[in-house]
């Protein structure tokens, strides 16, 4: 049998978390720089966007998804926010073909995506942006 989402979902976090932790490093010592191995911060995952309430069945809230992957498996954080655009809450999702689990992030991990939300999503407008086009 496979393993399913619940079995993969801390291994895959800890591997994206050190890919990001290493290159939004990079990116706050000089924007712009190439890592070998994982090219840019500017360029990584897939997109940046807001997912409005009651996109998905029972999905009451809506948040703002940084979507690192798409297919079998995808990946992404999302991050639900208070009306004042704050992060009150981070999770990181794993999916793969009618599976998916979640970790709510805490911590260094929540600290350090909650920097990157603030500092390259939300002060760049795009957070608000995104949200706007939901309405």
């Amino acid at each position: 049998m496979s393993e399913t989402c619940e079995d993969r979902v801390e291994k895959e976090l800890r591997e994206r978390i050190e890919d990001i932790r290493k290159l939004w490093k990079t990116y706050c010592n000089n924007t712009g720089s190439v890592d070998e191995d994982l090219g840019t911060f500017e360029e990584y995952g897939l997109c940046a966007d807001y997912v409005a309430p009651e996109t998905f069945s029972n999905q009451k809230r809506g948040y703002f998804r940084w979507q690192l992957s798409w297919g079998g498996p995808s990946d992404e954080f999302r991050f639900y926010m208070d009306e004042n655009l704050k992060a009150m809450k981070i999770e990181y999702w794993f999916l793969d073909w009618f599976d998916g689990a979640c970790i709510n992030l805490s911590g260094s991990d929540y600290h350090l995506l909650d920097e990157i939300f603030i500092s390259y999503f939300k002060e760049s407008g795009l957070v608000e942006h995104e949200r706007a086009k939901s309405y």
